[in-house]
């Protein structure tokens, strides 16, 4: 298991939020508050031979 660090904006405030991710699993989606407005986002990732190939933050509003 590998954690890397990956820095994308918050879909609600547009900060830019720092996360851990980890590679062991290849796909997951997951709610994480963002650690500067507190909203939800929901966080959708992939690795494919541990390397992130795909990293989506989003609102979770409908």
């Amino acid at each position: 298991m590998v954690v890397l660090e990956h820095y994308f904006t918050c879909p609600y405030c547009w900060e830019t939020i720092s996360m851990m991710l980890d590679n062991s699993v290849s796909k997951q989606v997951y709610i994480e508050d963002c650690e500067v407005c507190c909203n939800p986002i929901e966080l959708r990732v992939q690795f494919n031979n541990s390397e992130l190939v795909d990293f989506q933050a989003n609102s979770i509003e409908q």
